[in-house]
């Protein structure tokens, strides 16, 4: 792993004990677990899919996933992430394939998704367009890019970084989705924009900004 996101790295394991307090990561309540599993079911219809979660965190929607019946293969830098997800899955008695990795490089090798599926990950990259390539280039023809992402704070607002090796982030606090659109654009043959700012039973309560979901066919 790259030395410079060890401090990285290092926050995200100080920050998975309680990553699950959150409504929309724990999924803990039915209402806001029943609403991901609802808009997931519609991104991505059927059973059986090979999906790819970068920045899978502590496996809530890979687990929804798993429960629809699709192999999900789940990669996160944060080796304390990856063992919650592991053991998420265990006690539910799903199949799935963790690793700890690089999620804008994910180390999976060859290996090729039906679907790659990324949840309020790319405001911590150092090079998201890097990363928006390299996940494209791991679908199969046809395959599904699912990003789920918004804009943590007012635009313009000074965002101070969350840890060290984090300053000059290029979408730090989260990202416009004219912004994230337009670097899409020339990596698939089609998208699709989904506001979610106005469900409530995803965030566990209302919300004041930016919230969406692409949904990019390659």
């Amino acid at each position: 792993m790259n030395e410079a996101l060890d401090p990285i790295a290092a926050y995200w394991n100080d920050a998975a004990p309680a990553f699950d307090q959150e409504p929309d990561h724990g999924l803990r309540d039915d209402v806001t677990r029943l609403a991901w599993r609802r808009r997931l079911a519609g991104w991505l219809p059927g059973e059986g899919l090979d999906v790819l979660d970068v920045g899978c965190g502590t496996g809530s929607l890979s687990q929804l996933l798993a429960e629809a019946g699709h192999r999900v293969t789940g990669v996160d830098l944060a080796p304390a992430m990856i063992d919650r997800a592991r053991e998420k899955f265990a006690a539910a008695g799903l199949e799935g394939h963790f690793l700890t990795g690089d999620a804008s490089r994910p180390p999976t090798g060859a290996a090729r998704y039906d679907a790659v599926l990324c949840r309020h990950l790319v405001w911590t990259l150092p090079d998201p367009l890097a990363a928006l390539r390299a996940w494209a280039a791991r679908l199969r023809p046809g395959g599904r890019l699912l990003l789920i992402e918004g804009r943590w704070r007012e635009a313009g607002a000074v965002v101070e970084p969350y840890a060290p090796g984090a300053e000059g982030l290029p979408w730090a606090g989260g990202v416009p989705v004219a912004t994230l659109t337009a670097a899409l654009r020339p990596l698939v043959r089609e998208l699709d924009l989904h506001p979610l700012e106005s469900e409530p039973a995803l965030w566990g309560g209302p919300v004041h900004d930016e919230r969406y979901a692409v949904l990019a066919r390659r």
